[in-house]
């Protein structure tokens, strides 16, 4: 699939997307929204989606705060740079990672929203929690979510993936963030279905989603 398309949100998405629009800000006038999951789970598509149905939300890529020698150990740097800015109302600007030429860019600015999504591995560790408005969990097995991440990034990725499995298992074993997600996201075969998660506060445990579109690997 090109990287560039995004199915347009469907019915689940656009009601979760009612939801959050009715949620309390949670970061001075911000509803931090996290969507958590293992690596190659489908939090980028499923935050693009969700972003659209929110009218354009802002979305903050966690690859774009951790770095090759942080890849977890940057809970400063995005309370420093995103989080206490934003508690104050105040424009946020981090300095987004460069895998490639492994360095930090030039500042990026990141303005309050009313909505603002906060998407990678970890975005619901114990730090964040209590900045965040609803914490979103991608609903796959890690075994499978990593398959599909390793065919996804191809061979030449293959030296990261041996890194990052062992990293990503220690993180979850310290500080899991399923069991207090309050909504799960599974991706079926057209679009997804979208359940009451173990913090429950979304609503009843059912499917809200009737078709929202192809499938996508983030």
């Amino acid at each position: 699939m090109n990287p560039s398309f995004r199915p347009a949100p469907g019915p689940a998405v656009r009601d979760l997307a009612a939801r959050i629009r009715r949620l309390s800000p949670s970061c001075g006038p911000v509803r931090l929204v996290g969507v958590d999951g293992h690596a190659g789970s489908g939090k980028s598509t499923f935050a693009g989606q969700l972003a659209a149905a929110l009218g354009g939300a802002p979305v903050l890529r966690l690859d774009d705060i951790a770095s090759h020698d942080a890849l977890f150990d940057w809970t400063g740097r995005l309370l420093e740079q995103v989080i206490e800015p934003l508690s104050h109302g105040r424009t946020a600007h981090y300095a987004p990672y460069d895998w490639h030429a492994r360095r930090f860019g030039p500042p990026r600015p990141l303005p309050p929203a009313p909505a603002l999504l906060v998407e990678g591995v970890g975005a619901g560790r114990r730090a964040l929690r209590s900045h965040l408005a609803l914490l979103l969990w991608m609903e796959l097995p890690r075994e499978e979510a990593w398959a599909r991440g390793r065919s996804r990034d191809g061979e030449e990725q293959r030296e990261f993936w041996d890194g990052w499995v062992p990293a990503e298992r220690r993180h979850f074993a310290d500080d899991p963030s399923r069991p207090f997600a309050d909504v799960l996201v599974r991706q079926r075969d057209e679009g997804y279905e979208v359940l009451a998660g173990p913090a429950g506060t979304i609503g009843p445990d059912q499917s809200l989603t009737h078709g929202d579109g192809p499938p996508a690997v983030c």
